[in-house]
């Protein structure tokens, strides 16, 4: 059923994150962390901050536990796998510095 409703991982952007990267829903994107990179298709999403990203942590080819802070809650022993600081770029933009 979920496949039906999402059949691959996108990155949740809102509309003036969309528009400041200078990119269209479907173009890629590169997500970094301090703990690692994924690339995935943007998707424009209304109700999100500007600069906000979200990435949902079921597809194996975008991995978002792996890019967030593993650092387990002294008390309830949950990880801190909700939020993390990250750098979103288009990724076509990431391979021509590269090159």
């Amino acid at each position: 059923m979920l496949d039906a409703l999402e059949p691959s991982a996108v990155a949740s952007l809102s509309p003036g994150t969309i528009a400041r990267l200078g990119i269209a829903p479907g173009d890629m994107v590169r997500v970094a962390t301090r703990r690692g990179t994924v690339e995935l298709s943007a998707a424009r999403t209304t109700g999100y901050r500007t600069r906000a990203c979200f990435i949902p942590f079921a597809f194996v080819e975008a991995a978002a536990n792996l890019l967030t802070n593993p650092a387990l809650d002294p008390f309830g022993k949950i990880p801190e796998f909700k939020f993390c600081a990250a750098k979103v770029e288009r990724a076509d933009a990431v391979r021509e510095a590269a090159e």
